[in-house]
């Protein structure tokens, strides 16, 4: 799938990719192996997308929509549920037996996440908020992706300034951890 395009057509492709990994996960037996590293991969592909929103796509619902604070503040509570499953489903294997449970529940929050986010917030934002605007926005959404942690840390700050200042560094720590590991290499 192709990044690119203004915010909302970014961060749908995110959706989609995460879909087809929950997808992969799903068509394997209980206990495979392969399901642990899918997992992983979801988890590297979830926290990157939910640090770019919160840094980026989420100031903006504050700015363009009404009501947008607590618009934001829903789905910063959404990643918040989903970074805390994800950070118990991390020290899970695949025939762990709390495993299928965390990642049938991590499933189920990122679908109806993706859901609200695609039906309700989506077009709200893209006709309260300029073309050239969602065209910036999604720059440095693509940016923030670049240098975003890649694990779960639920307990970090999930609204500017703080997420800011800290993503990058426990980003750069996230890609050797994850680099030292092999953590979301495909073999």
């Amino acid at each position: 799938m192709g990044h690119g395009g203004d915010a909302i057509q970014e961060l749908t492709t995110d959706h989609r990719e995460v879909e087809e990994i929950f997808a992969r996960i799903e068509a394997l037996p209980a206990g495979d192996p392969q399901r642990k590293k899918l997992a992983d991969q979801a988890t590297i592909e979830l926290v990157r997308h939910s640090v770019a929103e919160e840094t980026h796509l989420y100031p903006a619902v504050r700015k363009y929509l009404p009501g947008g604070d607590a618009v934001a503040d829903k789905e910063i509570e959404d990643h918040t549920t989903a970074e805390r499953t994800m950070k118990q489903l991390e020290s899970c294997q695949a025939d762990d037996a709390d495993f299928d449970r965390l990642i049938s529940e991590l499933m189920r929050e990122i679908r109806s996440h993706v859901e609200d986010e695609e039906n309700n917030l989506f077009p709200q934002l893209r006709q309260a908020a300029g073309s050239e605007d969602l065209e910036a926005l999604g720059e440095k959404i693509r940016s923030a992706k670049k240098t975003a942690p890649t694990r779960p840390h639920p307990s970090s700050p999930s609204t500017p300034p703080g997420n800011k200042l800290l993503a990058p560094g426990a980003g750069l720590v996230d890609r050797l951890r994850d680099a030292l590991t092999g953590r979301g290499k495909n073999d």
